[in-house]
């Protein structure tokens, strides 16, 4: 990758203003409504979510409770209210596709980057903004297609959102929702996959080919980076799930066996395909799933150090070895995912040469720890909503991170692998740990996006109830695997789990509360969107091109002006001619620091 030079100027983008109502609301070229639109995506997926959720802790908690309504949404599944082990595994189902898809990937990449990629490299739009219109309404087909099978005859599947064949390929015999379920959910995850590529592509060239004058590789903030690498990984992993969730569909209607062995019986039946291998999903699924966990946390890791530069109101000790930590956690997550089939009766030695760089993958996680830890020390931090969710990240991620030295050793990770320990570590690490990347991000760019302020006050107390809710929900469940508590079982019938129940009654007791507590943020979105403070152009005094236009930024972001861009983003604790303490990216006044 050759740096552009600071001479060349970005090329424009043909399309002009919206003119009516579904042009600039609806079907929108505007990067900035596609931003918001997927915003919004994610903030109904993660309701959604949530109270899957909750449905499978209050069942945990208490096995023979009756939930009012639940046998609305499933009759065969929970009569009289009462949850079923089948429903169980299909709302866990759900909740984790939810999650991880329309989530994790759609909130911090798709749309935080969608809004401001453009901005913070100096170009009015994406170039291409019909691929960009049609990735957000490809993914919302996805989550509509996803939607629908509860509102099949069986309801959605029970394989889990990994989806392991032969449960996955086989079809209605292997239980409900296995059938016209299971295909509407891969049709809704392949679907999904065509939206992100899109969306990669657009966001790679956007890096690459719009850069405004003076906009160097060198000078570019770190969220762009994080998002340029974010696509990066995104184009190779959705391209290979996407294909494995078309060969899942033809193993059901098409008589193909590519998941499907010989031999199989099921139910005394012999089952009519041969051939296929049960592992193969599982490289398909996983050569995916890894990169995916690092495409939910790198866009959080780029926000968090673009807050806390800005609150610190000084650079980071060495931007160089967070970006260089940045791309070695890029590739080395392509070299790590047979780590989740040590149990899979993997060779010996395969899991060796998995096991080295699942250690190795650890080295660049902890070295960004240490310059965000390093740096953080001795400054006087803004204490905001934004910065204290920055810092609760890097909580979340150290402490859900140490948890994976255990997994990535063969040998006790056999022993964990079906346990709630498991469940406990990527929930902090990839699934809280990125949402507070989310929380973060939005309370530092509300004041852009929308033009209004949100309350910090009760930012900041729905940072400490989520901070403590969330440790008190997901640290337990290491306790839980350590005592073999088994993962997916939606009963405690063995004498050696029964004592297990107490802690699983006070986990959903702290989920519900963590839960409750959302609603806090949920009212403070609303409430300040329609009735918040008036926003100032740079409210936080950031240096980045976003705080040099107005808040919210024009359609074409500039005015039609084009910026030029004269140092990089990281120019705070310097003097300047007007007597502050930062020196913006398109100001002509020289650095003391000459970046």
């Amino acid at each position: 990758m050759h740096d552009k030079p600071a001479v060349s100027t970005a090329p424009a983008v043909v399309h002009g203003p919206p003119t009516t109502f579904l042009s600039k609301h609806v079907f929108s070229l505007d990067h900035k409504v596609i931003g918001k639109q997927y915003y919004a995506l994610a903030l109904a997926a993660v309701l959604t979510g949530m109270v899957l959720s909750w449905l499978m802790r209050i069942h945990l908690g208490w096995n023979d409770l009756a939930i009012p309504g639940l046998q609305a949404l499933s009759p065969n599944g929970a009569p009289s209210g009462v949850m079923t082990p089948e429903m169980y595994l299909r709302i866990m189902t759900m909740h984790a596709t939810f999650m991880v898809f329309f989530v994790l990937t759609t909130a911090p990449f798709a749309a935080f980057g969608n809004f401001f990629l453009p901005i913070q490299v100096g170009a009015e739009d994406m170039p291409f903004p019909h691929f960009n219109m049609m990735s957000f309404w490809t993914t919302f087909v996805a989550f509509c297609v996803l939607v629908s099978a509860f509102f099949t005859t069986d309801g959605p599947p029970l394989s889990g959102w990994t989806a392991y064949a032969p449960l996955s390929a086989i079809g209605k015999d292997t239980g409900p929702g296995q059938g016209a379920g299971q295909i509407i959910w891969a049709a809704a995850i392949g679907i999904f996959c065509i939206g992100q590529l899109l969306g990669a592509l657009n966001f790679i060239s956007t890096v690459l080919d719009m850069r405004c004058k003076g906009m160097t590789l060198k000078r570019l903030p770190v969220t762009a980076w994080a998002w340029f690498i974010t696509s990066c990984m995104g184009l190779t992993a959705f391209a290979v799930l996407m294909p494995a969730c078309v060969l899942l569909i033809l193993d059901h209607v098409a008589g193909t066996s590519f998941f499907i062995a010989s031999g199989l019986v099921i139910n005394d039946q012999l089952v009519p395909h041969s051939g296929g291998s049960t592992l193969l999903w599982q490289h398909l699924f996983w050569f995916f799933g890894h990169p995916e966990v690092y495409i939910a946390i790198v866009p959080g890791m780029g926000i968090i150090t673009h807050v806390l530069i800005t609150n610190m109101r000084r650079p980071m000790v060495s931007m160089k070895a967070i970006l260089y930590s940045m791309w070695a956690l890029a590739f080395l997550s392509y070299m790590v995912y047979g780590h989740h089939m040590f149990v899979s009766g993997m060779n010996p030695f395969s899991s060796l040469v998995f096991s080295f760089p699942t250690l190795m993958i650890t080295i660049p996680s902890t070295v960004l720890v240490l310059i965000w830890i390093g740096s953080l020390y001795g400054s006087r931090i803004r204490i905001n909503a934004a910065s204290l969710f920055a810092l609760g990240f890097i909580s979340m991620f150290v402490t859900g991170g140490v948890s994976g030295f255990f997994l990535a050793q063969p040998s006790i990770d056999i022993m964990l692998h079906a346990t709630y320990f498991v469940v406990g570590h990527f929930h902090m690490v990839m699934g809280v740990a990125a949402i507070f990347g989310i929380f973060s991000g939005t309370y530092f760019w509300f004041p852009k996006m929308t033009g209004r302020m949100m309350n910090d006050t009760l930012g900041k107390t729905h940072f400490w109830l989520t901070f403590v809710g969330t440790y008190c929900t997901f640290m337990p469940f290491h306790y839980l695997g350590w005592a073999a508590n088994v993962r997916r079982y939606s009963a405690f019938t063995d004498d050696y789990l029964k004592p297990l129940i107490p802690l699983h009654q006070f986990i959903t007791i702290a989920a519900l509360f963590t839960g409750a507590v959302q609603l806090i943020f949920l009212y403070n979105l609303v409430h300040s969107l329609f009735r918040g403070a008036p926003a100032p152009a740079n409210p936080w005094e950031g240096t980045s091109l976003e705080w040099a236009m107005p808040s919210p930024p024009p359609w074409n972001n500039f005015g039609g002006k084009d910026p030029v861009v004269y140092h990089d983003a990281d120019q705070y604790g310097v003097k300047t001619a007007s007597g502050t303490d930062y020196i913006m990216q398109d100001s002509p006044e020289p650095s003391p620091t000459g970046c």
